[in-house]
């Protein structure tokens, strides 16, 4: 911890007179651009689900693999960004991954088969994995440190803004237009990012003598893909099964080999001496416990406001766009905040926001006001806004510049994981709390009281209105019934998953004030060399 210098107080005076000039704040929006482009990409995939399913004429298993196939490209590319930039220039990296994201996008535009889109979308993820990372090291080596936090929060927006719009401007143009202009819509983004990066952007330093670490890349593409394969498909294989328990078995196996391995070389593709630095480790710990517990709003709400109170997938958008906007209005506002009070306050209130707007999320019934559930999600973007990028560079800013490629990459590649693997819990507490409602709803249902009478005499008269002869009537009671219990029980059940996502703000709020107090630690080692020094001189003399 001897480089760390820990910046998640108050900056000192000196470094508060950087300005940041032309060119960094141009090269900043080159950075956005791309950012922008590859979280779009990911967005609007979502919503278009069904239409491909529809037009290719493909289960659910098999367009699934649209998705996965991407997400599985990025994560096993995501640690060599870092040896990439370092060796090739990170002017020369993102502009070629850039491309490369440019050119996969094309190929899935013309893509004839839910096969063929899948191949596509692999070989898109390959690009787009580096994007993000890659992008974020270069921030650091293009911006002042002591403005870094102001740059990361408007960088942030990129982050936050293309999920704002992916899902209305995915139903828009699925609606409107073709399922291929999900893609084509990439082309002209990313070719405004590649000319204006090339005019803009420096080309940084390259390290001639880096030695590509072949096993350490091999090892990280098979624990990584494994493992985000086993947290994608142990909901619908089952958890217990052969396939998911070998998945995580060659997954831990080969994390462990990794290690063993990775620490014993001067320039591995997973640096795990980063860990050693305290502050990078608890921020990285705290902002990926903030990825499992935005996953609660993230991921959850979408299911409820379709699924239960009926929703299309573009009015999903609507109602969710304004928590993305106002994270994205945060994150600028958040730098310039951190700058005056430092990370550790910021980010305690913006935790505190997280948990208990989450947690007041237990409420939700059937008859929950959308508009309600709206303004609750601005608050909680609110929190994600003040605390996300302060987090995320905290620990960053510890390191020196020589490193930052590689931590970039070892915080990208986990927080993906930790997303994944929020996602498969929460979707697992939620089936599994669903099934017990509904097994709980039917036990407790008699037909011999007044009130299923009721509900009876009205379920035929309606059916009768609409024409259906007296039999079919009285045999879609049980349908009607079946359905209203099933729909009370996911709504349960999403309501106290939601409870439950709120947990892991609350533990980050605990690592934050761990943070604190290294820092001190730090500060007091740093003291005592100082004073050591002092003497030795003063014996000297």
């Amino acid at each position: 911890m001897s480089t760390a210098t820990a910046e998640t107080d108050t900056p000192a005076v000196e470094q508060q007179e950087e300005k940041i000039t032309v060119y960094q704040w141009l090269a900043l929006v080159v950075l956005i651009l791309g950012t922008f482009l590859a979280i779009l990409d990911n967005s609007l995939m979502n919503v278009a689900i069904p239409k491909l399913m529809a037009v290719f004429g493909s289960t659910a298993t098999e367009i699934e693999w649209v998705v996965t196939g991407y997400m599985l490209a990025s994560a096993v590319v995501v640690p060599m960004g870092g040896f990439l930039a370092d060796r090739f220039g990170y002017k020369t990296t993102f502009l070629t991954t850039v491309g490369a994201f440019i050119v996969g996008s094309i190929l899935c535009g013309i893509a004839w088969s839910d096969t063929s889109l899948t191949i596509f979308r692999i070989i898109q993820g390959l690009g787009g994995g580096f994007i993000m990372p890659v992008g974020m090291a270069m921030l650091y080596q293009i911006m002042p440190r002591s403005k870094i936090q102001v740059a990361m929060g408007i960088w942030g927006i990129a982050a936050m803004a293309a999920p704002a719009m992916g899902p209305t401007l995915s139903g828009y143009l699925v609606d409107n237009f073709s399922w291929r202009y999900l893609f084509y819509i990439n082309v002209p983004i990313g070719i405004v990012a590649v000319g204006l990066g090339l005019v803009i952007l420096k080309e940084t330093p390259r390290h001639e003598g880096l030695k590509f670490d072949y096993v350490g890349s091999i090892l990280c593409m098979i624990v990584f893909s494994t493992l985000l394969l086993a947290l994608t498909d142990g909901q619908a294989d089952g958890w217990t099964s052969f396939y998911i328990v070998s998945l995580f078995f060659i997954s831990i196996s080969s994390f462990i080999i990794l290690i063993w391995l990775e620490l014993g070389k001067d320039n591995p593709i997973m640096d795990f001496r980063l860990f050693k630095n305290p502050v990078f480790t608890l921020s990285l710990a705290a902002s990926s416990f903030v990825m499992i517990s935005m996953q609660g709003g993230i991921y959850m709400m979408p299911i409820f406001m379709q699924n239960v109170t009926g929703l299309t997938p573009m009015q999903t958008g609507l109602v969710m766009m304004p928590q993305s906007i106002a994270m994205a209005f945060m994150m600028p506002i958040a730098g310039k905040l951190v700058s005056k009070y430092g990370v550790v306050p910021l980010s305690i209130v913006g935790l505190a926001i997280i948990g208990f707007t989450t947690l007041e999320m237990h409420v939700l019934s059937q008859d929950t006001s959308i508009h309600w559930i709206s303004g609750l999600l601005v608050i909680r973007g609110v929190g994600i806004g003040l605390c996300m990028m302060p987090l995320s560079s905290a620990g960053m800013n510890t390191l020196p510049n020589h490193l930052i490629g590689r931590a970039s990459s070892v915080s990208n590649v986990i927080r993906n994981v930790m997303a994944s693997l929020g996602i498969a819990l929460l979707t697992s507490i939620m089936n599994n709390k669903s099934s017990q409602y509904g097994v709980r709803f039917n036990e407790a249902i008699s037909t011999n009281t007044p009130a299923y009478a009721d509900f009876q005499t009205n379920v035929v008269h309606r059916y009768l209105e609409l024409g259906t002869d007296t039999n079919s009537a009285a045999s879609g009671v049980i349908g009607v019934l079946y359905g209203l219990v099933q729909k009370e029980a996911l709504t349960r059940a999403i309501a106290d998953t939601l409870m439950l996502s709120a947990i892991p703000a609350f533990i980050a709020i605990v690592m934050v004030i761990f943070m604190k107090r290294k820092k001190k630690e730090v500060i007091a080692e740093q003291g005592s060399a100082d004073n050591d020094a002092k003497h030795h001189v003063m014996i000297e003399m």
